[in-house]
């Protein structure tokens, strides 16, 4: 089973924010992972582009109630109509998460997926306990990866 890196940041970001989730999205589907969104706009859209133009699997939960509300990279859409409740889904979905920059929904995602036990990885987001701040996107999929024992098939 592949392992599973969620990407979360803010629904809208600058363009320097967008290339680091570019390049996270990127890392991941390079490593052969999934890479789970919360399936918008900004920095989630950003990651899946990355991951699906390197040819990787790009999983969007989002909070809406119909599909098609995805961004257009997302290949499987998993329609929740819950809201930011869905920040719940994707934690638990993923082996691993990085948080690129944020706001209070990535803040939230960041504070499930440290109370499940999972790595967290920041790059350039929240300083708080738990967090593993990366200097870059590149050593954040890998710091993201050594922490699931280098398994990433």
């Amino acid at each position: 089973m592949a392992v599973q890196i969620a990407v979360s940041g803010a629904g809208d970001c600058d363009d320097r924010v967008a290339r680091l989730a570019y390049e996270v999205g990127r890392g991941i589907a390079e490593a052969g992972a999934t890479l789970i969104t919360g399936g918008m706009g900004g920095v989630m859209e950003a990651a899946s582009r990355g991951a699906k133009e390197a040819g990787g699997l790009v999983v969007a939960i989002v909070p809406t109630p119909h599909r098609g509300s995805a961004n257009r990279f997302a290949g499987v859409e998993v329609v929740t109509n819950m809201g930011h409740a869905r920040n719940v889904i994707l934690a638990h979905s993923a082996d691993a998460m990085i948080a690129v920059s944020g706001a209070m929904g990535t803040l939230s995602e960041i504070a499930i997926a440290l109370k499940l036990g999972k790595p967290v990885i920041g790059l350039e987001t929240w300083s708080i306990d738990g967090v593993i701040p990366a200097p870059d996107a590149k050593q954040a999929v890998e710091m993201a990866l050594s922490r699931l024992g280098g398994r990433h098939d």
